[in-house]
């Protein structure tokens, strides 16, 4: 089956995950990460990309990120992956690919799933075991959303602004969210659009990108024609 081509859309939170090939590690220490936080912070400004949240895992990042431009995303994600490239096999010794092929990304509906895709990547740390708590764990942007620190990749979404009406408020709203969890189904869910490219929102949000784009935008079950349903992720 041909690949399908990626979905960027101007204007819509896209999750995004970069991968290590053969799942090797793509950070090996503290200098690493800071350097990827760098070139995406100059990136993404450069590309008119907003980065909401992210996580830096061992072998794979994730980002939470709305181009503001068509084509700024992968302009951003091929940028970043040159250069990292370039900065780890010259630090650590080590010549050929990093990473495991192309960016995955999907687009998600921000009211339904922006608030739990970055609940998501505050609790990656914790379920790989790197930590116990999100906040131990100094690589996402946890912190920046708990009050710990101020963060210069992150841009905040109107829907985080939404939680208070002061910092206080606003931080212990997002902390209380993290804590409450992101249900197996939603874990799922946001991993397989993220996998396959989906779009992941409701029926009447789909069924509005899809005026867009002739591309196909949610998984059609087998032996059956391609709906338009919110569940096929």
């Amino acid at each position: 089956m041909a690949r399908l081509p990626r979905l960027a859309l101007a204007g819509y939170p896209h999750h995004v995950v970069q991968r290590g090939n053969n799942r090797q590690p793509i950070f090996l220490d503290a200098a690493d990460r800071e350097t990827m936080a760098a070139l995406l912070a100059e990136h993404a400004r450069r590309q008119k990309v907003a980065v909401h949240a992210y996580v830096f895992m061992d072998s794979q990042f994730h980002l939470l990120a709305t181009p503001q431009e068509e084509g700024g995303l992968s302009l951003l994600m091929q940028a970043v992956g040159r250069a990292y490239v370039r900065y780890f096999n010259q630090r650590h010794g080590r010549t050929g690919t990093l990473w495991d092929g192309r960016y995955r990304s999907a687009v998600l509906q921000a009211e339904r799933w922006l608030l739990p895709c970055m609940a998501s990547f505050d609790l990656a740390p914790v379920r790989e075991g790197l930590c116990s708590e999100p906040a131990d764990f100094r690589w996402s942007s946890h912190g920046h959303y708990a009050g710990l620190r101020s963060d210069r990749l992150i841009t905040p979404h109107r829907l985080y602004w939404e939680l208070g009406n002061t910092p206080f408020a606003r931080d212990a709203a997002y902390a209380a969210l993290v804590r409450e969890g992101v249900s197996g189904a939603d874990e799922a869910a946001l991993a397989a659009s993220s996998q396959g490219g989906w779009v992941l929102g409701d029926a009447d949000f789909v069924r509005a990108l899809q005026q867009a784009t002739p591309r196909r935008l949610t998984r059609a079950r087998p032996g059956r024609p391609a709906l338009v349903n919110s569940q096929e992720i």
